[in-house]
């Protein structure tokens, strides 16, 4: 996935997460971001890679978005991947 989709779908995730009222909470405090923060970040790619972070920590979040803004559930994940500090590592 291009950089610029994967920022497309962690600004919808974003765009989700400040729609629901009982993980937007949740969210800004494991990231720390203030709610006024929340526009200048958005054109952060590093904070958008947050986003996809938190959103992917849970399976029953991932397939509520992606059924709300009609993506694979892959998606997520895929952008996430395509974002800074997504790289698969290889230990070998």
């Amino acid at each position: 996935m291009k950089q610029e989709i994967a920022e497309t779908v962690a600004l919808q995730a974003l765009g989700w997460l400040i729609g629901n009222e009982e993980l937007m909470p949740v969210f800004m405090g494991a990231t720390g971001v203030a709610q006024e923060d929340l526009r200048t970040r958005a054109a952060d790619p590093v904070f958008l890679a947050s986003v996809l972070d938190f959103l992917t920590m849970d399976d029953a979040w991932v397939m509520a978005f992606c059924d709300q803004v009609e993506l694979a559930y892959g998606d997520p994940m895929r952008a996430r991947q395509a974002l800074p500090g997504g790289a698969q590592v290889n230990w070998t």
